[in-house]
């Protein structure tokens, strides 16, 4: 990608999202933010995942 391609690129990105409004940037990161997995799955993985939960769940009986 060339020097000026990539800045039209980021232009072309800054202003799609400055004219965006300020209730539908909340809305979108607030939606990017629930599809994501828990932090537990994204640093450990599935086993230390399934570990914690079994714990908090014996916790609570």
């Amino acid at each position: 990608m060339k020097t000026n391609d990539y800045v039209k690129y980021m232009t072309q990105t800054i202003v799609k999202y400055a004219d965006q409004p300020r209730d539908e940037r909340k809305r979108l990161r607030y939606e990017r933010k629930q599809g994501r997995a828990s932090f537990w799955y994204r640093w450990f993985g599935i086993l230390p995942y399934i570990l914690y939960f079994q714990m908090k769940k014996r916790r609570k009986l």
